[in-house]
């Protein structure tokens, strides 16, 4: 199984109290593959870097390439093609646009704008981290 993690997920996520740590977790185990593109780190960086702090962020990236390569569970895209799918918020597009391009499963994501995915006929589609957990984890 491939997924997409907003940030708006992955932001919580780094908290090993949230619930949604779970997710990292069980990505940290090879449970899934994440896919993600230079634009989507970027982003994370942009926010999470400043709420979790320079040295946190640098331990973060070098968790992600350690295990990245242990598992092999990273999937870097570049995507060549923007499917301009999410019209309410064209900055979401970069998950999308990423999404379609691997083929993933899920965007995982407490984002409604997504829900433009629904019925579009694109593999992925969005699930919200306490659906993710329920079902996949």
């Amino acid at each position: 199984m491939i997924v997409v993690i907003d940030t708006n997920v992955l932001l919580p996520a780094l908290c090993t109290t949230n619930e949604s740590h779970q997710i990292l977790e069980a990505w940290m185990l090879g449970k899934f593959a994440w896919a993600l593109t230079s634009e989507i780190l970027f982003e994370y960086e942009e926010i999470a870097r400043p709420r979790i702090g320079d040295q946190r962020w640098q331990h973060f990236l070098t968790l992600m390439d350690r295990v990245g390569a242990l598992r092999q569970n990273v999937v870097r895209v570049s995507p060549t093609f923007r499917f301009r799918q999410i019209v309410s918020d064209h900055d979401d597009d970069k998950f999308a646009d990423c999404a379609i391009a691997a083929e993933v499963d899920w965007i995982v994501t407490s984002d409604r704008h997504f829900d433009a995915l629904i019925g579009s006929g694109y593999k992925p589609q969005p699930i919200t981290p306490a659906e993710f957990i329920e079902r996949h984890l």
